[in-house]
């Protein structure tokens, strides 16, 4: 099957989660090109870039609706050019998007679940909290700038939340793993779901490999950035770490 084209579309409105974090939502006449059921789902954000191949940044989408989608943008200081773009964006202004690409979901069913992410990750971990059984038990640890980060999340009343509080994201890769070692482990077997930074990735899945003794089939543990590079290059990184078998 070949990929869809890109398709422009149109900010319909934007909005402040909180201080670190702005939601754009976008529609028009080419949202229909989006399936349905995309919600976790990636999409690449396409900016020209003068004479030189365009620039792609991805994306997640958060939330879907039959005429829109939102798309939840982590603002910094080094913003890149898509953080750029959600800040100085109007409502009216397009921009071309690709995808959507695979959904990475939790592995169900499981005992009980496990969950960590940066912000960078929390929009597909809140669609995976929201998509657990009633019953599910376990946690979801997070790690945000400040304390006003913190989001209201839909989830299982047995899912505890934990947030962490790291005001320079990317210097600190213990910090989800040194939360995730307090936690009591729960009997049964473990669906686990990590997104985050580069190096506290392979931290954490150092800790499930080896410490644990977890199978891959019962984790999904992915970077989503890597501290002091860009997406085309941290790509690059991915893809080699990817050959050492590590995943």
């Amino acid at each position: 099957m070949s990929r869809p084209q890109p398709r422009k579309l149109i900010i319909i409105k934007k909005r402040q989660i909180s201080p670190h974090m702005l939601r754009v939502t976008l529609g028009g006449d080419e949202i229909s090109t989006i399936p349905e059921d995309q919600e976790s789902g990636y999409v690449k954000l396409i900016f020209p870039n003068g004479e030189e191949k365009p620039l792609m940044r991805t994306y997640t989408i958060r939330h879907q609706r039959p005429t829109e989608i939102d798309v939840d943008f982590v603002l910094h200081e080094d913003s890149g050019p898509a953080s750029s773009w959600a800040q100085n964006s109007k409502v009216g202004d397009s921009i071309l998007i690709g995808g959507p690409g695979s959904k990475r979901m939790i592995h169900m069913p499981s005992d009980w679940y496990l969950l960590a992410s940066d912000m960078t990750g929390l929009p597909a971990l809140s669609v995976n909290l929201e998509q657990l059984p009633d019953s599910a038990i376990g946690y979801a640890v997070i790690e945000i700038i400040n304390e006003k980060d913190k989001q209201p999340l839909n989830h299982p009343k047995g899912i505890e939340i934990f947030w962490l509080e790291n005001d320079s994201p990317g210097e600190k890769p213990d910090a989800l793993l040194n939360q995730i070692k307090r936690l009591d482990w729960l009997e049964g077997s473990v669906g686990i779901w990590a997104a985050c930074e580069f190096s506290s990735m392979k931290n954490l899945r150092r800790f499930f490999k080896q410490e644990k003794h977890l199978d891959r089939q019962q984790m999904y543990i992915s970077s989503y950035w890597k501290q002091g590079i860009n997406e085309d290059q941290h790509k690059v990184e991915k893809s080699k770490d990817a050959e050492l078998n590590e995943i």
